[in-house]
């Protein structure tokens, strides 16, 4: 089969593998027919993630159609289309039945990261029966992948952690396929407003149209200016969806006392984190990986037509293509990319 294979810091190459095979009664082999590209992939592919190893085949997002199962999966049968949990759960350790997956002592993220993951032809999936969700019929597939990782992570980490609400007011750093999904699904919460902040003008275009409240140019106004003269006194909730010093320096300075702070972004270096403010401001921090646990309400909402997921996509590829779809992935703001899907 082939597959997309890290070679290291700033390497990557399409290449010829082994399929993958069952390894543990409980594993499935999934026929990948979408996937996608993730900002994480580019943390890896910067040398931001030192646990990757090179050989490893990159990608924790797609969907598909079952292959093959073991001998212990009970709840999938060969010819199944499903959605893949970013997130690989065992569901019977402590952190499982916490709902905490991405603890799992069994799992957590490992797709991509610590075994091949699904940016390739055929994928394994560990423990299939609680890492896997089940297709419907006549469901458009490509939407369904930003269920994966993006969504979840917008929702969990950011909208669910900032304990958005009806009439808070909401600032979300970084207009990337993140922070897009955070403003979709804070939406459901109605609060009284949501700012986006970035530099990418084509983003902060589709966040209006999406319904953000007021946007920020980054590059050519002072966004904590911006959100200070909005709210007066800054905002209840501030969401950091990119991952950079200077993206958690302008959350920690738009926040109202009794504000919370939601870290989603993936940090690749140390931030200064200013505890000499926040602390008499009564400001709660919050960080965390994806757990997934809210993709089958995710997948709910979108086959009720509540969750519009398909407005994330804005590219699409042959999967054979994947090394072009990194290249634009890569370079967002010139070839307005938000989120890419890869067809098979």
């Amino acid at each position: 089969m082939k597959a997309l294979v890290y070679g290291g810091p700033g390497k990557k190459s399409w290449e010829e593998k082994a399929k993958p095979l069952l390894l543990h009664p409980s594993d499935a082999i999934v026929r990948i027919t979408r996937t996608t590209i993730c900002g994480t992939d580019l943390h890896i592919l910067k040398g931001d993630v030192p646990a990757v190893e090179k050989g490893r085949i990159l990608g924790h997002e797609g969907v598909g159609v079952i292959e093959e199962v073991g001998q212990g999966v009970q709840s999938f049968k060969k010819g199944d289309r499903c959605l893949i949990s970013c997130i690989t759960s065992c569901g019977r350790c402590a952190p499982c039945k916490s709902e905490r997956y991405s603890h799992c002592e069994n799992g957590g993220w490992v797709l991509g990261h610590l075994i091949d993951g699904t940016q390739a032809e055929y994928v394994r999936i560990p423990f299939a029966d609680t890492s896997l969700y089940r297709i419907p019929e006549g469901v458009d597939e490509a939407p369904l992948v930003t269920l994966s990782d993006t969504f979840p992570t917008g929702f969990e980490v950011g909208v669910l952690n900032g304990k958005v609400s009806l009439g808070k007011t909401v600032a979300i750093v970084g207009a990337g396929p993140i922070g897009i999904a955070a403003l979709l699904t804070a939406k459901l919460f109605s609060p009284e407003a949501i700012y986006l902040i970035d530099r990418d003008l084509f983003r902060l275009e589709l966040a209006r149209s999406f319904g953000a409240t007021e946007t920020v140019d980054a590059g050519a106004r002072d966004p904590v200016a911006a959100i200070k003269e909005w709210t007066g006194k800054g905002v209840d909730v501030a969401i950091e969806a990119v991952g950079t010093p200077a993206t958690f320096d302008i959350c920690q300075n738009i926040l109202a006392p009794g504000g919370r702070l939601a870290v989603v972004g993936v940090f690749g270096e140390s931030v200064t984190l200013r505890l000499e403010k926040l602390w008499i401001e009564n400001v709660t921090l919050t960080t965390g990986l994806v757990d997934t646990k809210t993709i089958p309400l995710l997948l709910r909402m979108v086959l009720a037509g509540r969750l519009d997921a398909g407005k994330l996509i804005t590219h699409r590829f042959p999967l054979d293509q994947i090394e072009q779809a990194y290249e634009t992935f890569s370079q967002a703001a010139r070839e307005k990319a938000l989120k890419i899907v890869l067809q098979k």
